[in-house]
């Protein structure tokens, strides 16, 4: 086993840093969450034909680059450093690998239009009010003829109004079900959700009879589901990393220039101690990171556990970083016009995002059987 990062990993890494510099700062993600979608269309097609970020995953059989979730992590941290409000982790991180443990003919259906850009794509299956664990089939799939309907709400769902392909979990007569709906059919409406992180775009989707094709076999949609959201853990705690690192370099900068007392505020114990201990967390929870984005691709039987550790180390992490980061900046710290308070939300609402850290705790538990 080696987490050690390869050349060309670095290329990525590297040339993606600098197309969000150049395609995504600030000054344009602060534009974009004002619109209802809260999604970068221009910047989503440039980061899939550019970057190939929806098609890193997929196999070159599908139009893919046939990589892996370690070469996703090293892209979705450059995202969370950016802020990037795009579609990588509904996408990327919620459904191809849904498709992925799906059945042949939804991946060749779908997984060529999500590796080209011409597809964003999601998954839906929480019920409006239900907990981020709950599995409850929140929709009914029905027979139609030769095909599939479905009727039922879901809320929230990550990326729904930007997606043009919805993965949702429904209940049909052999159990529940993954079928896939595309949001542009009829009995389909999408409505966007206020959100505490205005950088990532959440909604509300009914479905009223929407046609629908099947993703999962009939009775195996949770099983897809789980697939899923353990691979969107992985995707999450990278953009977290990423968020922190962002958070830590803007905390050290500030603390070398900020003068009180004739002095740089960075030369005070107290402010010299909170970044040191920023980075003793963030390093803990890129290499946990690391570990889990490396069971994505070569010990599957090992990501859930490793998943779920990653995303809740990560999300300390990451707060910590953006607490810290408001504190050592003081008062302008928290004005509209700085930047701090946008990574500060970004990391209150990832950390709660598929439940919050106690949540995941209770997972861990559950999973290693203590």
């Amino acid at each position: 086993m080696s987490l050690a990062i390869t050349d060309e990993q670095v290329a990525l890494r590297d040339t993606a840093r600098r197309f969000l510099a150049a395609a995504s700062p600030l000054a344009r993600v602060r534009a974009v969450m004002d619109t209802p979608s809260a999604f970068d269309e221009e910047l989503w097609r440039r980061m899939s034909t550019e970057l190939g970020a929806a098609g890193l995953a997929v196999p070159e059989e599908f139009g893919g680059a046939g990589l892996g979730y370690q070469d996703v992590s090293y892209l979705a941290e450059e995202a969370g450093r950016a802020l990037a409000p795009s579609a990588l982790l509904g996408t990327a991180g919620l459904a191809v690998p849904a498709l992925a443990a799906g059945a042949q003919d939804a991946r060749a259906a779908l997984l060529p239009r999500i590796a080209d850009g011409s597809a964003v794509a999601t998954v839906a299956w929480l019920a409006p009010g239900a907990p981020w664990n709950s599995t409850a089939a929140a929709a009914r799939a029905n027979a139609a003829g030769s095909g599939w309907t479905v009727s039922g709400a879901f809320s929230p769902v990550l990326d729904g109004a930007a997606a043009t392909v919805l993965l949702v979990l429904a209940e049909g007569p052999e159990g529940p079900t993954m079928l896939a709906v595309e949001t542009g059919a009829p009995g389909v409406r999408i409505g966007p959700l206020p959100a505490l992180d205005q950088t990532r775009g959440l909604a509300r989707i009914d479905l009223a009879d929407a046609p629908a094709t099947p993703v999962s076999d009939p009775g195996r949609g949770r099983d897809v589901l789980s697939a899923a959201l353990a691979h969107a853990d992985v995707v999450l705690a990278s953009e977290m990393v990423g968020g922190a690192q962002a958070c830590l370099d803007m905390s050290v900068a500030y603390a070398q220039v900020r003068e009180q007392f004739g002095r740089p505020i960075g030369s005070f114990q107290a402010v010299k101690h909170k970044c040191a201990e920023v980075l003793v967390e963030l390093e803990g929870a890129r290499a946990m990171t690391r570990y889990a984005a490396w069971c994505a691709d070569a010990a599957p039987h090992e990501l859930p556990r490793a998943a779920a550790v990653a995303k809740a180390t990560a999300a300390e992490a990451y707060f910590r970083a953006a607490a810290d980061n408001l504190q050592i900046h003081g008062g302008i710290g928290v004005t509209w016009e700085h930047d701090a308070h946008l990574y500060f939300k970004r990391a209150k609402a990832s950390l709660m995002l598929f439940g919050d850290v106690g949540a995941y705790r209770r997972r861990i538990a559950d999973l290693i059987g203590i």
